[in-house]
């Protein structure tokens, strides 16, 4: 989650009016997110203020809230949500709808609709690529990172571990959380493939990009990091 700070002044996201109500609830559940990390209470709390009970919700806080639900693989919910950024597509400002996109190709790739996910990246790579390629390479890798996801819920694992080696990233110092979402995503498709010879391998690659960090961000966090490493290892997304 954006701090209270972060959010307040990311002005490419639109969020909910400031107002005494919503910043004393969004402080809330950003202390809850700093204490306990993803949780389905979270997500469920943060979707019922900001989006289901909103008159009119932001995109960004819909966005958050498919985000929230993918952290703690509640993939339907997430897909529920989606659906409320499809139907404003049109409206959403390119930095919206590029990650609206980002968060549709994951989730369907997740959830193993390989099929959808496809004809969606076709519909929206041309955008994702252009857009990519003028903000930053952080959006550049959460482009080709769910690219990676949905070639492999096609069970396209050589073109899934070509797009997250081809494209380029350079490590940006020790705390280097992008290029550990590389790593997890690597180990992943290396147990969806059932490359057991290179699963071992990918895994030690996402444990010494870890232990490169001087500090985590939340007192959870390394453990969290732990866990999904694991899981990756297990072929669980």
């Amino acid at each position: 989650m954006l701090s209270p700070q972060e959010r307040e002044h990311y002005k490419k996201i639109t969020f909910a009016k400031k107002s005494s109500e919503t910043e004393k609830k969004y402080s809330d559940l950003y202390n809850e997110f700093c204490q306990n990390g993803y949780t389905k209470a979270l997500a469920a709390e943060y979707a019922d203020f900001f989006v289901l009970n909103a008159k009119k919700p932001a995109p960004g806080d819909i966005l958050q809230t498919v985000r929230l639900y993918d952290k703690v693989r509640d993939y339907k919910s997430a897909a529920f949500f989606l659906t409320k950024l499809e139907d404003m597509e049109k409206k959403l400002n390119s930095e919206e709808k590029f990650r609206y996109c980002i968060a549709a190709l994951l989730v369907k790739s997740k959830v193993g609709n390989w099929r959808d996910a496809e004809e969606f990246r076709t519909e929206h790579i041309n955008f994702m690529q252009l857009h990519s390629e003028k903000v930053s390479m952080r959006q550049k890798a959460a482009m080709y990172i769910a690219l990676s996801y949905t070639d492999c819920a096609a069970k396209h694992y050589n073109s899934a571990f070509r797009l997250l080696k081809g494209f380029g990233y350079k490590p940006q110092g020790r705390n280097d959380a992008i290029l550990l979402e590389i790593l997890i995503a690597g180990v992943y498709i290396c147990a969806k493939s059932g490359d057991e010879a290179s699963i071992g391998n990918a895994v030690e690659n996402a444990y010494a990009a870890m232990k490169l960090f001087k500090s985590f961000e939340h007192g959870w966090t390394e453990k969290y990091y732990e866990k999904r490493i694991a899981d990756a290892a297990e072929g669980i997304a």
